[in-house]
This record gives C-alpha cells, sequence and structure tokens, in this order.
C-alpha cells in the first residue's frame, strides 16, 4: 500500500511557473500511468501558456478563482470544477484570487513533456 502525506511532499517551481507539491508520482512511489500534485497561485498568478505531446491532464479546483484557457477558449473556474486538458492542448490557468487545485496527469508529469 502506497500512501502519501501532503505536509512530507517538498513543494517545487515547475517549467510553466505554478509551485506544485507532488502527491503521488514517479518520484515519490511506484507509479507507472499517473501523477497526482497539489498546485498553487497567488493571486494575479499564472502559469505559462504551454502544453504536453504525452500528457493529458484533468485540474480540479480546491480553492480560489480564476480564468482557464485551452486553445483560446477561456472560462473562469472555481471551487469544485473540473477541467479537461487533453494531451497537445495549448493551456494556461491564471489566479484572480489565491488558487489551489489538483493536477492529474497520465502518463505522469515529466518536466520533458512541457512545450511553449
Amino acid at each position: 500500500m502506497e500512501i502519501r502525506q501532503r505536509d512530507q511532499q517538498a513543494p517545487f517551481t515547475t517549467k510553466d511557473g505554478s509551485t506544485i507539491r507532488s502527491l503521488l508520482d514517479r518520484a515519490n512511489a511506484p507509479v507507472t500511468n499517473q501523477s497526482l500534485a497539489e498546485a498553487t497561485l497567488p493571486a494575479g498568478g499564472s502559469t505559462q501558456r504551454h502544453y504536453h505531446r504525452l500528457s493529458e491532464e484533468f485540474y480540479y479546483l480546491l480553492e480560489g478563482g480564476g480564468v482557464m484557457e485551452i486553445d483560446g477558449e477561456t472560462r473562469e473556474v472555481g471551487p469544485g470544477d473540473a477541467v479537461l486538458i487533453p494531451a497537445g492542448a495549448w493551456h494556461q490557468i491564471r489566479a484572480l484570487e489565491p488558487m489551489r487545485f489538483l493536477c492529474c496527469c497520465a502518463p505522469p508529469y515529466a518536466h520533458d513533456d512541457t512545450y511553449f
């Protein structure tokens, strides 16, 4: 059984500019097909617009609100919203207030699968 405690995972900044804690991924568990991380953005912060060639991504908003852009379409997002980001889709999220959300990637997130 693999269980990881959020507060025992060190936060780091991803290539796109968000601060994340890897909750379960290749770095801390025997993961092969997906990854789960918690991301945070300060009010006014945003990720750099990017895409992943391989990974399909889900964002699940826990706290705060902002604007999600996927391939030129924008929508406001907030707590309880789940967002599908297909592999190959350009995307960016901008926080209108401090934001906390889950990022699920399949295959697992990798810096070298982030393109600008």
